[in-house]
């Protein structure tokens, strides 16, 4: 198979994470020579070998984290441990903030050495895993130090943006072929997370070829995610597309 992207799981808020309402697993990415795991969450081992077909972890060269809350990074050491077979077979990269690290963190030390190399996430910078370049473009305001990625590959871009409150810059930031958008429902004054309203003031602003939400909470469930982006494709005339558990998207 080509590029693609599975989303394993597609899960947001605490509730559903805790409820498994959706799975929590976080996305594969293969892009061009190299296969990467993005925001593994409680589950991402399991649904690795539940897929149809199989994703093999020794067959991935990169884990990264967008931040170190649970639903993104819950199952990162097992993750990290099943890419190296538990240590015998040293390879790969893990890439996250400072945050996931140091203090409390959600990254265990006897895990990292295992890895080829740890690299620590900073605004914008720029990053390498074989063919794919892509960048930490700015810092999400987000209660943990937070990034979101863009991805650049055979000749196609790539957005992914991560759980963070609105602000102006966001949009020139992660304008993309293909743009991911983590999003609640509704904006709720204590939450860091995009609202569907501000996907709109998003899109008035991109223009991309695809647009995938995910990262739903249980309000964006009940509201029926299929309806909320089958409206935005009819009004900003692009292709809206919410996330399923298990879908695969081919570039």
């Amino acid at each position: 198979m080509g590029n693609f992207i599975k989303f394993l799981g597609t899960a947001g808020a605490r509730i559903v994470v805790a409820r498994q309402l959706r799975s929590s697993a976080g996305i594969w990415l293969k892009l061009g020579l190299a296969n990467l795991y993005l925001d593994p969450g409680p589950g991402a081992l399991v649904r690795c070998f539940s897929a149809k077909p199989k994703l093999d972890p020794t067959k991935l060269d990169a884990i990264l984290l967008s931040h170190n809350h649970l639903d993104h990074a819950g199952d990162a050491n097992a993750m990290i441990e099943a890419m190296t077979l538990g240590g015998h077979a040293k390879k790969g990269l893990l890439f996250a903030p400072k945050s996931a690290l140091e203090g409390d963190p959600i990254v265990l030390k006897y895990v990292r050495k295992y890895l080829d190399k740890v690299i620590v996430l900073k605004e914008g910078r720029k990053y390498q895993v074989k063919d794919v370049v892509f960048t930490t473009p700015i810092r999400h305001i987000h209660g943990q130090t937070t990034f979101g990625f863009k991805f650049y590959f055979s000749g196609k871009t790539l957005s992914y943006i991560s759980d963070t409150r609105y602000f102006d810059s966001l949009a020139k930031h992660y304008n993309a072929d293909i743009v991911v958008i983590n999003v609640l429902k509704d904006k709720r004054s204590n939450l860091d997370h995009l609202s569907v309203d501000e996907v709109k003031m998003l899109l008035e602003k991109i223009t991309p070829k695809i647009v995938v939400l995910t990262h739903f909470g249980k309000f964006m469930l009940d509201a029926d995610p299929e309806k909320i982006s089958q409206k935005l494709s009819k009004e900003f005339k692009i292709q809206v597309i919410s996330a399923r558990d298990g879908m695969v998207l081919k570039l």
